[in-house]
């Protein structure tokens, strides 16, 4: 076991694959020399060369349009957009092209590439940069979206990400790229990509969340606890598919339910899940389902983002509401 950054084990976990499948390639704007604007492919092309680990033009369309070619062709790829509000410039290729061909070819070939996207907001990045936009991407079907929030995940499903045969949307968060660290084994292990998991045991509420939002909840639930209120943390980790089993044996258990996420509230992840929730298990529930998310608005400027951005705060609010209910 190591103790690694968030970044520092989706490295780690590239590293890896690297080594495994000579197959597998890596690219995008900056990944190869620089190590990537965020350093997370730091000395992969030095170690495995400018053949498997290398730059791209300015071009996200031309990058994933790279990436449908290899993949029918036997390469396992895996571009970077360097930030997740530069997809729209390839939505085509996700949506119209790499999600779609295995249904179009009757089963024929797969698309094995996993798109790898820093997003989130708390690091006072410039416009477009910051946005949580899997509310665009869930609702394509043939498109895998997974989001880990902690070290350990973010390696197993990485490398889960690289050997499956699905098209992977893998969301990386930047406020959590330096800012937490965890025991991460070395060599090879994998985290499944449509598994929900129990981050925290609790019988009181339970809270359902990904990425950043499940360490607001921690946070949430580890106050309450001082006043003997049991908070059950379940960290969604797939947002496409969404493990409902895992969130339905929480809410048989404890009856409340909160949902967080960073992203805006219209349409998203929470919205699903709350629906599922009213479609298959309502009556195990004492009380409304609340919901935390951002404002329907445009992502902030880095001035307003700490007021806009859902945090603790936001979440024990709502989960004392619904625990009075």
């Amino acid at each position: 076991m190591a103790k690694l950054t968030y970044i520092k084990a989706i490295t780690d976990g590239l590293d890896q694959v690297l080594q495994e499948d000579p197959k597998t390639l890596i690219f995008g704007e900056d990944v190869g020399k620089n190590g990537g604007v965020f350093r997370t492919t730091q000395g992969l092309q030095d170690k495995f060369g400018t053949d498997r680990v290398f730059d791209t033009p300015l071009a996200e369309s031309g990058i994933l349009g790279l990436s449908i070619g290899l993949a029918l062709t036997g390469w396992r790829p895996i571009p970077e957009i360097q930030f997740m509000g530069f997809t729209m410039e390839a939505v085509d290729s996700i949506g119209g092209q790499m999600s779609r061909n295995r249904f179009r070819m009757s089963g024929d070939v797969s698309m094995p590439i996993t798109i790898r996207t820093p997003f989130g907001g708390g690091t006072h990045t410039a416009e477009l940069h910051g946005d949580s936009l899997e509310n665009m991407f869930v609702g394509i079907p043939g498109l895998r979206v997974v989001t880990p929030a902690n070290p350990y995940d973010a390696k197993g499903m990485v490398i889960s990400a690289v050997e499956n045969n699905d098209p992977v949307l893998f969301m990386e968060n930047l406020k959590l790229y330096r800012s937490m660290k965890d025991e991460v084994p070395e060599g090879h292990y994998t985290v499944p990509l449509d598994k929900a998991k129990v981050a925290r045991e609790g019988s009181d509420i339970t809270i359902v969340a990904y990425s950043a939002e499940v360490n607001e909840a921690l946070k949430v639930a580890d106050k309450l606890e001082k006043e003997n209120i049991s908070v059950e943390v379940i960290d969604l980790r797939s947002l496409s598919p969404i493990d409902t089993a895992t969130i339905f044996a929480s809410i048989d258990k404890t009856h409340k339910v909160v949902i967080a996420q960073e992203a805006q509230k219209m349409a998203g992840v929470g919205a699903q899940v709350a629906s599922a929730i009213a479609e298959n298990d309502i009556m195990s529930l004492d009380a409304p389902i609340g919901r935390v998310a951002a404002p329907d608005s445009i992502f902030p400027f880095a001035m307003a983002e700490n007021d806009w951005l859902p945090n603790a705060d936001d979440i024990e609010a709502k989960v004392r509401e619904i625990l009075n209910y």
